[in-house]
């Protein structure tokens, strides 16, 4: 398995796997939408895309957003979206996103990466705590929606 950085030329790949995400999370099929949302982040550097693979198929996905710690003087990334094919679910491929989000962290000088996940998501959860990851008991999450 290989774990690389994607580009604007691996939109055909990418494409189908997020579509895929977000309808796991309940959202209608958008290839559309969902290409020109992918398109929009990788050519304007707003996101960083880790694409796995093997045996030449592609299996998932790990997009972080770039964000700042203004108490750490740091940047830090927001681990937005991990994404894994259902027939290549519990096979380590998560796991492998996971590290090599890290390891992507690391070699740019981050402080941290942070994520959340859905409080019923059970296999994201165990996924992460068994990578190390520790849930945030210090602080409250709040969001105000705008649209």
């Amino acid at each position: 398995m290989t774990v690389r950085q994607a580009t604007i030329a691996d939109l055909d790949t990418l494409v189908p796997l997020f579509d895929a995400y977000r309808q796991f999370y309940g959202q209608p099929s958008n290839p559309a939408a969902a290409r020109t949302f992918l398109k929009d982040r990788l050519e304007h550097q707003q996101s960083v895309i880790l694409l796995a693979r093997e045996d030449g198929r592609d299996v998932g996905f790990a997009q972080l957003y770039p964000s700042f710690s203004s108490v750490r003087l740091s940047r830090t990334f927001i681990l937005n979206d991990l994404f894994v094919t259902p027939d290549a679910r519990a096979s380590g491929f998560g796991r492998i996103l996971l590290d090599a989000a890290c390891t992507y962290g690391r070699q740019i000088g981050a402080a941290r990466l942070s994520l959340s996940t859905a409080a019923d998501n059970a296999n994201a959860q165990s996924l992460y705590e068994r990578a190390g990851w520790t849930r945030d008991t210090e602080f409250y999450a709040y969001d105000f929606a705008l649209t």
